[in-house]
Parts: C-alpha cells; sequence; structure tokens
C-alpha cells in the first residue's frame, strides 16, 4: 500500500518551504519515501511524495502524514492532498476477489 502526497507552492515561497522541510522530524521506521518536483507554468513547484507503508499501519501512518504536512501550514500559495492507493490485489480482495 501507499500512500501519495500531491503538494504544490509558487517559487516566491520556495525559501520558506525549505526552511520548514529541514524542521520536520525522520519517519517512523514502518514508512519509507521517494519524493519528485516538477515545475509548471501557472501552477509553480509541484511535489509528489510517495510514502510506502504496510497496510496494518494505516491509521498511524495517516496521523504522521497529516501532522507532517501542518508544519507549512501558512506558507503562501501551500497546498497539498493525501491520498491511500491500494496494490490491485489489495482492492480486489475488497470487492471479493483473490
Amino acid at each position: 500500500m501507499v500512500i501519495i502526497t500531491l503538494w504544490s507552492f509558487p517559487p516566491e515561497s520556495a525559501k520558506e518551504i525549505g526552511k520548514r522541510g529541514l524542521e520536520l522530524p525522520p519517519l517512523p521506521a514502518y514508512m519509507t519515501m521517494k519524493e519528485y518536483v516538477n515545475t509548471e507554468v501557472g501552477v509553480g513547484i509541484k511535489v509528489i511524495t510517495i510514502y510506502e507503508i504496510d497496510q496494518s499501519k494505516i491509521r498511524e501512518a495517516l496521523e504522521v502524514l497529516n501532522n507532517r504536512y501542518v508544519i507549512f501550514f501558512g506558507v503562501p500559495g501551500f497546498t497539498y492532498s493525501i491520498q491511500v492507493w491500494l496494490e490491485t490485489l489489495e482492492a480486489l480482495k475488497l470487492v471479493g476477489i483473490g
């Protein structure tokens, strides 16, 4: 299972985002992270972060991530979303297949 966060901010906020990002606590051992950055005209800087977690830790992981992104509140133009994505076999089990 993965949790994907999408977040964006204007270039003018990049330094403040960077400063606050340095204050983030380390992730718990049950989470791994890969992060990718892109820019888009009219949108600004976009970041996609993929957190791999064990399904049994979903509640804890969502709490960690919600607390993680609060640090960026107040930065002009910062927006984010958190999405839980299931592996195909996990999703099939939910509908009784597999």
